[in-house]
């Protein structure tokens, strides 16, 4: 997929509202994951957030394949699929064919990046790349002219429900610089402890996406209210 066609697609499924919010389905009761999948497309979800990891990458388990294909049976929102593993490119036919619109690897996990990036957008999908909060800016700035979305990891990953590292603000709004500054057109997302009391800064640093889980499955509510609840703060915020 070219530059141009990739930049259609994106304006195409999330169209020009900022920021986005894709709820992470990680932390929900998977007994009624279709029925929590419409409820949050019903909230106004811009996307829903799969977290797959292997337990090696990361030190958890999650899902895999059967669960990407049965959310893309259950909606039509773009599926933007994490992988937290080892060697993703060994997977990338698997995962767009269940159903992913954008399939995100870790600079951390993959040797030759740049060739993983362009193995992605050749199969129609979004390309995208994570970060550790450990990992320096610096590992991604040669591929950043080539992928559609930059995922900023504000927790070390493996687990739901983690605080956010408020230092990692600062690497938010460093890379928000830099892609202004560049004229580049992928998108700012940011994972990691974004709960309503932090979600405003995350969207003040730069975040184009805003990925919250844990927070939409507690306090007693449900995740369709929560999921409104930050709609109302991050818009108020971006203003």
């Amino acid at each position: 997929m070219v530059p141009e066609e990739a930049r259609l697609l994106m304006s195409t499924l999330f169209g020009h509202r900022r920021p986005l919010l894709s709820p992470s389905i990680l932390n929900a009761d998977f007994a009624r994951l279709g029925e929590i999948v419409a409820e949050l497309e019903a909230a106004g979800a811009d996307a829903i957030h799969l977290d797959v990891m292997d337990g090696r990458f990361v030190p958890n388990l999650s899902f895999g394949i059967p669960i990407v294909r049965a959310i893309r049976q259950r909606t039509t929102l773009p599926l933007d699929v994490h992988l937290m593993i080892v060697e993703p490119e060994r997977y990338l036919d698997a995962f767009t064919e269940a159903g992913a619109t954008a399939l995100t690897v870790h600079v951390e996990a993959t040797v030759h990046l740049h060739r993983t990036i362009h193995a992605i957008r050749e199969r129609g999908v979004l390309a995208g790349v994570a970060l550790n909060p450990a990992t320096p800016l610096a590992s991604v700035e040669e591929v950043l002219p080539f992928v559609d979305v930059v995922l900023l990891m504000t927790v070390d990953p493996g687990f739901g429900g983690q605080p956010l590292i408020p230092a990692m603000l600062r690497k938010v709004e460093r890379l928000r610089r830099t892609i202004d500054a560049a004229g580049l057109h992928c998108l700012l997302s940011v994972d990691g402890g974004i709960k309503l009391s932090n979600v405003a800064a995350v969207v003040q640093a730069g975040a184009d996406i805003v990925v919250t889980g844990s927070a939409l499955f507690q306090d007693g509510e449900t995740p369709g209210i929560q999921l409104r609840r930050f709609r109302e703060l991050v818009t108020r915020a971006a203003r």
